[in-house]
């Protein structure tokens, strides 16, 4: 391939369409996809997926729930409380969902109710039972998930019936929903494990011809369950595990229009979000997640995730409160859940180097080695771990951070050098294993730079 020739500039182009510092990166798309689905070429264009009510969905109270302890009552509250924040006005976080089973349940959702928060809506689950059904018309929600499992792993081995009697008996719920003035939300459990022709679109289809029965707002919802994780983002995939064409074939032949379908996937193959950002684009309006990603066995697609995915597509952030998700992580810490140091965006180190020659970058330049404006979005300054790989433009730039100074008022290596160097002596000298605690350089610093650590803490009081 023969290469182009060099172009010189007298400014650094940054890229600052797709890497303002100020957001998450936008996601940019070049043009038009194309997917061939038997002998159909289908075209799918990014402009028309923006164009559609792209939205998020919550299961933190529900499918969240199956992997930890249950939460109490006053922890589901609190959360809810700052989901509805989060999400903010225009209600990108759309809906979240609760159990019915238990009096903790019912309390749940009422005091939730209670606080009178537009979004998220507050729907229910149950499984595809009429006796379960009874508990939705005893919460007066407006809508309801139903599990309705697709494959006939789960409907022979799990159910006990045969293709027939499920079918019938998961639509006879269907009608008992609509009887009662309820929108049905119908789960297609293990949905990328099932004969999507045999029987996924016939009870789909069905599902939605009667849905031409009733009022528009209580026409029946579909949720594509990747159940083990076993969805394909890949062009070219097969079905029933590939998720362009699993769309595509809801909603072209299915009938299925964009703001019924809904995807709701498990991460037992690393594949959780990049699987539901692909829903979100083929035709899903509505991405299923739990916060932090907890759910059962490998959980969900993260909460913060499809927020962070969703301000990429759309480059702006629409509403969002984006500081909600720290104070989230924080209260999560607080009642005892455990999030592991490099989990993206809440984890302890998650913009923190190591490296000497990161910390280098960060201290030219904190874009360098930081993803977005950390400290905007999220309240989190880039930070430093001190160890005896950091350097000393690592020691430089924790001392600068610690300290507030900004522009001409930082200091270089040169003033910093006392510093650095007892940190090197402690690995050198007396063979230290672990990282620099910030009490132990606090107090370094307040040794060797007296007159700023006494400008800081001057500063401290006063404010």
């Amino acid at each position: 391939m023969k290469t182009g020739d060099l172009i010189e500039v007298d400014q650094p182009n940054l890229l600052d369409e797709q890497f303002d510092y100020n957001l998450p990166p936008r996601i940019v798309f070049d043009g038009p996809l194309y997917e061939e689905i038997g002998d159909r070429l289908v075209r799918f264009d990014p402009k028309d997926a923006l164009a559609r009510d792209l939205v998020i969905t919550d299961t933190t109270f529900r499918d969240g729930q199956q992997a930890r302890p249950p939460y109490t009552v006053e922890q589901q509250v609190r959360l809810y409380d700052m989901m509805a924040r989060l999400g903010g006005p225009n209600g990108i976080i759309r809906q979240t969902e609760f159990f019915l089973y238990t009096k903790n349940d019912r309390r749940t959702l009422e005091e939730c109710r209670a606080l009178g928060h537009r979004y998220p809506e507050i729907t229910s689950w149950i499984r595809a039972d009429k006796g379960d059904f009874r508990l939705v018309k005893e919460a007066g929600v407006q809508e309801t998930g139903m599990l309705t499992p697709s494959s006939d792993y789960h409907i022979f081995y799990k159910l006990k019936k045969d293709r027939r009697k499920a079918f019938n008996d998961y639509l006879e719920v269907v009608e008992a929903a609509w009887e009662s003035g309820i929108r049905p939300r119908c789960h297609l459990e293990d949905v990328t494990r099932a004969d999507i022709d045999g029987y996924v679109l016939p009870f789909v289809q069905e599902l939605m011809r009667r849905s031409e029965q009733v009022p528009p707002e209580l026409r029946a919802k579909i949720r594509l369950c990747d159940t083990m994780g076993f969805g394909i983002s890949y062009p070219g995939a097969s079905l029933p595990r590939s998720i362009p064409k699993l769309v595509y074939r809801m909603t072209n032949d299915g009938g299925v229009p964009h703001d019924c379908l809904e995807w709701h996937g498990h991460n037992d193959f690393h594949k959780v979000h990049v699987n539901g950002a692909t829903a979100w684009l083929y035709g899903c309006n509505a991405l299923n997640t739990t916060l932090f990603g907890f759910g059962e066995r490998t959980g969900n697609p993260p909460l913060e995730g499809a927020i962070l995915e969703y301000i990429g597509l759309q480059g702006s952030l629409c509403g969002i409160d984006t500081m909600m998700i720290q104070e989230m992580a924080d209260y999560m810490r607080a009642i005892g859940v455990d999030i592991a140091p490099n989990y993206p965006f809440v984890g302890r180190d998650f913009n923190t180097t190591r490296a000497g020659i990161h910390a280098g970058g960060l201290r030219s330049d904190e874009r360098i080695y930081n993803i977005f404006d950390t400290t905007a979005l999220f309240g989190r300054p880039p930070r430093v771990a001190i160890t005896d790989k950091t350097g000393v433009d690592g020691v430089a730039l924790w001392v600068n951070e610690f300290l507030g100074l900004k522009g001409s008022d930082r200091l270089s290596k040169i003033k910093v050098h006392k510093v650095a160097r007892w940190v090197m002596d402690q690995y050198e000298v007396h063979g230290r294993m672990s990282a620099i605690t910030d009490e132990e350089l606090e107090e370094q610093v307040k040794i060797n730079l007296p007159d700023r650590y006494a400008t800081w803490q001057a500063g401290r009081k006063a404010g």
